[in-house]
């Protein structure tokens, strides 16, 4: 069923019309197939780096692409599909455009003759599948009303739990149920591994194709007018996050010469690799600072990469302490993709070697464990909102990151592989609650008009703590555990738990509403 834009002319502020379920469920399918594409990514590609000759220390720093590639592309789509309208829509064109572009990178992704080359075809994926995903979460805000929100992103979550859990098991299923080999010769990815980048390539693209062909999104006039129809008393919030430009020029300063120093101090110590890259990024995160500043002075913030730029330094309260929480549980997301395989297999498995059939049935494993987090997260989307509504936004948010912090802990503990089942109950209820609670505690306090280039601001705080997992973890279970990637996802646990005590600071405007969530169903 297709949303039926308003076709008369707006000129006074009306409320925006609430959505049936069927209505939601269309406008989110698309992200069903953009998780296949993650989920593949997640569960194989460190599988796919150690086959073609990487080691362990090395992989967190062969991930970094993932991050980097969101840090970049994000927001500069989100500004774009804000700034678009075509007769195709506003969002939907980068859909359609990210769903092509992931497909074909999907296909590729597995035929990786080298090392180098699985590394930039990460790059790729990861930014194609990025230019899909990104006006999603602006989609869900553009077309239903803030008490439908929500629901909107329980649904998302609820499409990315399904998607995960089909996609993550595809090489075991692949396997077990098709008789498909599931060793190769050594530098060989195995054929279950590529069969399940085939499939996942085509679920992708019509998954979306759905979402493009069966949702119809509102004019820019139309928005308006629902925007002025919600808009409340927030100048205040906004007021308090403007600074003046000399204010810019001071802290910019400020932070690039301590970047500089902290980059100097490295290079002449011959520290760690990854500490000298953590540090570059610092020092580059601090000349953007510093040159923002420059631009604010000379009133040159007025469009494209300087508004996205200025917009960061500009973001709404409630939205710098989202993005704390954010980064605390992103960092351990980052830590259990990284390290599960590798944990898996040589702990309960017994093989690091990657050409070993036990070491492939390890990764296989890894896949189901990966599947059931995300099934896990498929039903918490349905018990999420009435979880809200017994407490609130933040309380709910807080039960579901500590029941994953433990999760990842009990890896510690859990010796037969079987059992780690249990722990993805706590990761999955945590996954679920990430991809649609901070969401729905920012989106109304966002304006309208920069919905998409603020979600992506927001999903800073997701790639830039996978930067510093990717940069430092590997320093730290080599240093601190002696190699043993275990303590990489006891690590995970506890920034996890953390994350979940700093939302109990977040200024939520819509705690009220959640006794009018409604589930889905």
């Amino acid at each position: 069923m297709a949303i039926t834009p308003i076709t008369t002319p707006i000129k006074t502020a009306v409320p925006k019309p609430q959505l049936n379920f069927w209505q939601i469920w269309n406008m989110c399918f698309g992200f069903l197939g953009i998780q296949f594409g993650f989920a593949l990514q997640n569960a194989n590609v460190s599988r796919i780096f150690q086959t073609l000759g990487a080691d362990i220390d090395d992989i967190p720093i062969l991930w970094i692409a993932a991050p980097v590639t969101g840090l970049i592309v994000q927001p500069i789509i989100g500004y774009l599909s804000d700034n678009t309208w075509n007769s195709f829509g506003r969002r939907r064109p980068f859909f359609l455009w990210g769903a092509i572009l992931s497909m074909l990178a999907i296909f590729v992704m597995p035929n990786s003759p080298t090392l180098w080359i699985a590394a930039g075809m990460l790059w790729i994926m990861d930014a194609s599948i990025n230019i899909s995903m990104e006006p999603f979460r602006a989609f869900v805000g553009d077309m239903l009303p803030e008490k439908q929100r929500p629901t909107g992103f329980a649904m998302q979550s609820f499409f990315i739990g399904i998607g995960s859990v089909v996609a993550s098991a595809l090489p075991w299923i692949f396997a077990n149920w098709m008789d498909i080999s599931n060793t190769a010769a050594p530098g060989q990815i195995p054929d279950t591994v590529k069969y399940a980048f085939y499939f996942g390539g085509v679920v992708l693209f019509l998954a979306v194709m759905w979402t493009v062909y069966s949702t119809k999104e509102y004019t820019p006039e139309q928005l308006a007018a629902f925007e002025a129809f919600e808009n409340k008393a927030k100048s205040a919030e906004r007021a308090n996050a403007t600074r003046t430009a000399a204010q810019y020029n001071k802290g910019g300063l400020v932070w690039l010469l301590v970047g500089v120093v902290i980059t100097t101090v490295v290079y002449l110590q011959s520290l760690d690799k990854q500490l000298y890259i953590l540090s570059i990024g610092f020092v580059a995160f601090a000349v953007i600072q510093f040159i923002t500043a420059q631009m604010q002075a000379s009133n040159k913030m007025d469009n494209g990469f300087c508004q996205i730029v200025t917009d960061l330094f500009h973001m709404p309260q409630t939205m710098k302490q989202l993005a704390v929480v954010q980064f605390f549980s992103w960092f351990a997301l980052f830590a259990m993709w990284i390290y599960t395989t590798s944990t898996v297999a040589g702990v309960h498995f017994g093989s690091t070697d990657a050409s070993t059939e036990a070491f492939n049935d390890g990764a296989n494993w890894v896949g189901i464990l990966f599947a059931a987090y995300n099934g896990f997260a498929a039903l918490a989307a349905i018990v999420i909102p009435q979880l809200v509504k017994a407490t609130n936004l933040k309380v709910a948010h807080l039960i579901n990151l500590c029941l994953g912090g433990l999760g990842l802990i009990s890896f510690l503990f859990i010796t037969d592989p079987d059992w780690l089942l249990l722990s993805m109950v706590g990761v999955g209820f945590a996954w679920a609650s990430i991809l649609s609670l901070p969401y729905a505690m920012l989106s109304n306090s966002l304006p309208a008009t920069k919905m998409g280039v603020f979600m992506g601001i927001f999903n800073f705080f997701i790639v830039i703590p996978q930067i510093l997992a990717a940069s430092i973890l590997g320093f730290l279970v080599k240093t601190l555990f002696d190699g043993q990637p275990i303590y990489a996802l006891v690590i995970g646990g506890v920034s996890m738990i953390i994350a979940g005590l700093l939302v109990l600071r977040v200024n939520d405007d819509t705690a009220e509403q959640a006794a009018e969530l409604t589930p889905v169903q």
